[in-house]
């Protein structure tokens, strides 16, 4: 038995449900990664894996061993390329999910520099507000952006984000200036659909006091740029980025509204299929976005005031 051939396909069998879609992945039969996973289980005296007619799951002695070997195959991974230039590694394809925010035209200004400096990468960029399952879909990255809260996931923060409510200077003149935050129940406001959920905005007021405050929802879209759009074109308030906001801000096509009074900071994450071994190639793409999110004053410490 060729261990390292039967860890593989059983590991990939595993972390993709079939043996179909693990031979697909590796590029040999099916039948070629069932037997190796039988033969496996074999020298090991223990079923890992329960067959299905439609996918696999694993015993509890598979989820022992999945754990011991995909540790050892990123051990291997890792001794490869420790030998390798950098040159090298920055080589091939880099799969990075990506919020919706990035169609914005300032951050696709960072993809497309990030491409130019690294001709040898083909960046695969998806983008969804979602959680993927970053192993079953071959991803190497995700940025997100709010609270994590699956212990699972393999996290870096790299920042948080300042919000702010805002309005175009036409809807305020409309229906009045807020000047407290009560005054928030009567306006109309157009948010993010995870948003509403909570039925209430919690704002700081300079001073730190905190206070939640009912609202009324009249549309809700699952994108920044559009949010903004719909409040520049009087539907109601809208809570954006502050640093996204500010153009509309300088042109005088959004106004900001309760000047003082803060959202939770939003919190920015890196996230990794693994801890074990992180490529270069990803390495690099994160600490580029951070330079360039820190220095187009993104981040908190560096946001101007609402």
């Amino acid at each position: 038995m060729d261990k390292l051939t039967a860890l593989t396909s059983f590991v990939q069998a595993a972390k993709l449900g079939s043996f179909s879609a693990a031979a697909g992945h590796l590029g040999v039969s099916q039948p070629a990664i069932s037997q190796q996973v039988r033969t496996l289980e074999d020298h090991l005296g223990t079923r890992l894996l329960n067959r299905t007619t439609r996918r696999l799951s694993l015993t509890e002695a598979g989820e022992r061993y999945l754990s011991y070997a995909t540790d050892i195959l990123e051990q291997i991974d890792e001794a490869d390329r420790s030998i390798q230039s950098a040159e090298a590694q920055m080589r091939g394809r880099l799969s990075v999910s990506l919020p919706y925010a990035f169609a914005e035209p300032l951050l696709a200004s960072f993809l497309i520099n990030f491409k130019t400096s690294h001709p040898d990468i083909r960046l695969d960029v998806h983008l969804s507000d979602s959680f993927v399952d970053l192993q079953k879909e071959r991803v190497d990255l995700a940025i997100r952006m709010g609270v994590i809260e699956d212990e699972r996931q393999v996290v870096r923060k790299l920042g948080d984000m300042q919000r702010c409510l805002v309005a175009s200077p036409s809807y305020l003149e409309r229906m009045g200036r807020p000047k407290h935050p009560e005054d928030l129940t009567a306006h109309a406001f157009v948010l993010y659909p995870s948003m509403a959920e909570s039925g209430r905005l919690v704002l700081s007021s300079p001073s730190g006091k905190q206070v939640r405050v009912p609202f009324n929802p009249v549309m809700l879209i699952n994108n920044s740029a559009a949010l903004r759009q719909a409040a520049m074109d009087g539907v109601g308030i809208t809570l954006a980025v502050t640093w996204l906001a500010q153009p509309g801000i300088s042109r005088g096509d959004l106004e900001t509204v309760l000047d003082g009074w803060m959202h939770t900071p939003h919190p920015v994450h890196a996230v990794y299929p693994s801890n074990r071994f992180i490529p270069l190639k990803v390495r690099r793409f994160v600490d580029a976005y951070k330079t360039f999110m820190m220095e187009n004053g993104a981040f908190q410490s560096h946001s101007p005031p609402c």
